[in-house]
Formats: C-alpha cells, structure tokens, sequence
C-alpha cells in the first residue's frame, strides 16, 4: 500500500529531513565549487571562485549561486571562511576567503569517487556521439 502523505505525522516529518541533512555526497554544483576552492587554495573567495568555475566549465555562474553554495557548504561543514584584511580598493571592507575543510575533502573525494565509479566501463563519447 502506497504512503499517504496524510497519514505522516510530524515525528516522521522530522526523522525525513534529519536523515536529508546528513547526506555526506556533494550534489554536483557543490562539487564543482569545492574543486574550485582546491584550486584557488589561499586566494578563494566569491568572484575568484565563480571566475575559475566559468573558465574551467564554460558555463555562465551567478555570484548568487556562488555565496548560496558556498553557504550552504560551510553549514555542513565542508568549508569554512574567514575575513581577510580590509583593502581600500573595496572601500575599507574585507574579503569573506573560504577554504575546504578535511570534512568537506573527504567528502570531495567520496563524490569523486562515486561519480568515477558509475562511468567505469562506459563507452560514452563513443556510445553517445553516433
């Protein structure tokens, strides 16, 4: 018998986005923008993360985007940010640098792994490109 969403009562609501919440996999623009942090290393911040991503892929990124991922990470715990010295070329104000933690390395490299792991043995280029 199919569940019926009246038939949920709240205690089950809250097991269901408990065990959402704890997803130890980067969804694939995560991803993306954690691989970004690696490669920025000391200079990663908002604009610098969203201009490697756009070089490196091709594709357009908002900077919006950019800070709700980047968010969105270090509420999990995969990054974490610090202010660096204000500048006067931004009118006093600081950058917001982020940096992966070893929780959000090892979680890279999990998701790596996963994704290699489901193309292993596939012909795609070939396959797909006829």
């Amino acid at each position: 018998m199919p569940l019926r969403l009246d038939s949920l009562i709240e205690r089950d609501f809250f097991y269901i986005v408990f065990l959402m919440s704890n997803r130890d996999h980067l969804g694939e623009f995560e991803h993306i923008v954690v691989l970004a942090l690696l490669r920025l290393s000391d200079q990663a911040y908002g604009v610098t993360v969203r201009q490697e991503i756009e070089v490196r892929t091709g594709r357009e990124v908002s900077i919006g985007a950019v800070y709700a991922t980047l968010a969105r990470l270090e509420t999990k715990g995969f990054v974490r940010s610090y202010l660096g010295d204000p500048t006067p070329e931004r009118g006093g104000r600081s950058k917001r640098f982020f940096r992966v933690t070893a929780k959000g390395l090892a979680a890279v490299n999990r998701t790596h792994r996963a994704l290699q792991s489901m193309a292993d043995g596939l012909r795609l280029a070939r396959r797909y490109s006829q």
